[in-house]
């Protein structure tokens, strides 16, 4: 599985990155500290679509809202879940991402050991279900 963080915060990329170790998963993380970087690499002939990506909002360069409306109408990755992953819990934040097309909105949590459930589950959602039977009341995942 291909998970991409992006997260200007390097704290909490390392914070991120020590959670998916622990965790033993199978997958394969990339991690970005801005917007721009992340849309670059995402529109990049060679890019391998990732399987999800935990997008914060409020980032240099680009936003996550910004980078949430780029991903949403490129048709290449319309497709790719998105996962909100921000300190903020503002109802106009939730509501716009939640408008804008994303999966799940997560708020980061500062303890370890609920960032790697979040992560798991998150991960191991099954969004074809999730997705399908989207509304507000699910799409604000709390731990």
């Amino acid at each position: 599985m291909h998970i991409i963080l992006a997260d200007d915060d390097e704290d909490d990329r390392n914070f991120f990155s020590d959670a998916i170790q622990e965790l033993k998963m199978n997958s394969t993380l990339t991690t970005f500290k801005d917007g721009k970087e992340l849309i670059d690499y995402l529109e990049a002939d060679e890019t391998v679509l990732p399987h999800i990506i935990f997008l914060d909002l409020n980032m240099p360069c680009k936003t996550g809202f910004d980078c949430l409306k780029e991903i949403r109408e490129n048709p290449k990755l319309k497709d790719v879940s998105i996962a909100i992953y921000s300190t903020s819990s503002s109802e106009k934040d939730v509501e716009d991402t939640f408008i804008g097309g994303a999966n799940v909105y997560i708020k980061k949590p500062n303890d370890f050991s609920k960032l790697k459930k979040v992560i798991k589950d998150v991960v191991n959602m099954n969004w074809q279900f999730h997705t399908s039977g989207l509304n507000k009341e699910t799409f604000f995942y709390s731990v």
